[in-house]
């Protein structure tokens, strides 16, 4: 009754009496008409407007709205307003607040197709020719008819679209007041297990019933406090063992330290001997480099005098053979003195037989005989001298080979000597090099050791600190109170090992030793960390 009476109102106030609801049947052809074309120019701009674009699914859902309007329309030019066109604009309006199309494309839609329909209407009463005439009086009622059916129905379909909003905006609201009460419950339970947790309360839990959506914050907080009460427990338990481990890390971290400048101490007695060393062999090397240059000039004087002992022998060769060859004539000499003898003996034969007549030439032939036996004499006295003389060259030509083959002996001698002089000296540059290598790296040890004795006493320093704040910590972790869950889930506590007892030995005095390349570093100086970190980490935590 109420529905009929909001709807005879709206009519009435909006003007469409009989006389406009004729003139609005009277467009019925018309409408069923233009309402086609109307409707598809509306739908083309639907389809190149994003904003509208995106209610409907495809094309053929498009089409299913465009009959459903054009049916409305149809109901609308029946010009009678009754339950049926009310339920129908009703249903159009929620389906529009339903998806969200907000008032400005549902009225702007609507001029698109009353715009259409009107320009249709003054269409069919403009005049058909020069013998026709128009009636605007009918034209004025039938558009102004028109308007007023289309406002009505926008003015339903607006109406439902706000009163659903409406009706949505007081549903939330009662959400709203009730979803405050349920978080302010919630917010006043978890303020209090707050209060407990910073008190050092680890048992609290959040029991009171909450809503659905505050379930997963009531059960996160719970399973927090679960986790964090056994973290608790098992940093309780594992700090005992942190002590112990801090006291063997920090006897340890002494012992090292003592070690560490006993080998520092070491390293520089080792590389000021090795610098020694390298000395010495850089001497040796230059040493050995100057006897081979010695070696070298007596090697040049030996293959000299070879030199002028081949040339000796030459020329004792010479001599024999000249010697040989005095011999040979020394001969033919004696030959001669034979055969003249022989004359002068057949000349005084034939002197005796002549006579007197022969006397003189046997005179002559008597020193001629002479003669030619002091030249027989003369020439074996002279080849006696020779062949004592060629024995004497045979004998210096052997002697002088002799000497040629020790002077190449000993050119060979020192020229091995001179290889393994060289030899020696190659090697001692490559010990000297080899040393020097050394001894950079023994340097280089003896930097690292320094560094490592600095890092030593940090390592110490911080072992030290370490075990204060892990004093610290305890206290930190004993201010908290567990249950039986934490004390569960911590386990049995591990037992505190007692430090291991440094090994026996006998420390010596670290001595200082000044040498080439050693330089002095200062201990780097460890500060201990604030007890202002660990709390910083525990919030993290």
């Amino acid at each position: 009754m109420t529905q009929d009476r909001t709807t005879s109102e709206r009519v009435a106030f909006i003007g469409l009496d009989d006389k406009a609801k004729a003139a609005l049947r009277d467009l019925r052809p018309l409408i069923h008409k233009e309402v086609g074309p109307a409707l598809t120019a509306f739908y083309d701009k639907v389809k190149a407007t994003p904003e509208t674009r995106k209610f409907f699914k495809d094309e053929r859902h498009m089409d299913s709205a465009k009959a459903r309007q054009d049916s409305h329309w149809s109901l609308i030019a029946e010009a009678d307003f009754n339950d049926t066109y009310v339920q129908a604009v009703l249903t159009v309006g929620e389906v529009h607040a339903r998806i969200g199309l907000e008032p400005r494309w549902y009225i702007g839609g609507y001029a698109v197709v009353v715009d259409h329909l009107i320009r249709a209407t003054i269409q069919s009463f403009w005049p058909r020719g020069l013998m026709s005439k128009g009636d605007p009086a009918k034209a004025s009622e039938a558009v102004s008819a028109l308007v007023k059916a289309a406002m009505l129905d926008m003015d339903f379909g607006i109406s439902i679209y706000l009163e659903a909003i409406e009706t949505e905006r007081r549903r939330l609201d009662e959400v709203r007041v009730e979803n405050e009460a349920s978080q302010a419950a919630l917010v006043d339970g978890l303020a209090a297990a707050l209060e407990r947790l910073a008190a050092g309360d680890l048992v609290g839990r959040l029991t009171g019933e909450v809503k659905p959506q505050f379930q997963k914050l009531k059960d996160d907080f719970n399973r927090a406090i679960d986790t964090l009460e056994v973290a608790m427990s098992r940093v309780s338990s594992a700090t005992s063992g942190i002590q112990a481990g801090s006291d063997e890390i920090g006897v340890a971290a002494d012992d090292l330290s003592r070690r560490t400048e006993q080998q520092a101490a070491s390293l520089e007695e080792t590389a000021a001997a090795l610098d020694q060393i390298t000395a010495t062999v850089r001497r040796s090397a230059a040493d050995a480099k100057q006897v081979s240059e010695v070696v070298a000039g007596a090697k040049t004087d030996a293959q000299r005098s070879g030199t002028v002992v081949d040339q000796a022998v030459a020329a004792m060769g010479e001599i024999e053979t000249s010697s040989r060859e005095i011999s040979n004539i020394i001969g033919v000499i004696d030959e001669i003195a034979f055969q003249t003898n022989l004359l002068a003996l057949n000349a005084g034969v034939e002197a005796a037989r002549a006579g007197d007549a022969g006397r003189g030439f046997a005179v002559v032939a008597q020193e001629v005989r002479a003669l030619a036996q002091r030249s027989a004499d003369a020439a074996r006295e002279i080849k006696t001298l020779i062949g004592a003389s060629t024995a004497q060259v045979a004998a210096g030509v052997g002697l002088v080979g002799q000497t040629g083959e020790a002077l190449r002996g000993i050119v060979g001698k020192v020229a091995e000597i001179d290889s393994l002089i060289l030899q020696i000296s190659a090697s001692s540059e490559e010990q000297a090099t080899g040393l020097a290598q050394v001894n950079t790296a023994v340097n280089q040890m003896d930097q690292v050791t320094q560094q490592n004795a600095a890092m030593v006493e940090q390592t110490t320093a911080a072992t030290h600190s370490l075990k204060d704040q892990t004093a610290e910590l305890a206290d930190l972790v004993g201010a908290f109170t567990v249950g039986q869950r934490g004390e569960a889930g911590s386990g049995r506590r591990p037992a505190a090992r007692t430090p291991a007892a440094p090994p026996a030995r006998s420390p010596q005095p670290a001595r200082p030793m000044s040498r080439p390349g050693a330089t002095a570093r200062p201990a780097t100086r460890v500060i201990p960390s604030s007890s202002a970190a660990v709390q910083q980490e525990w919030e993290e935590f």
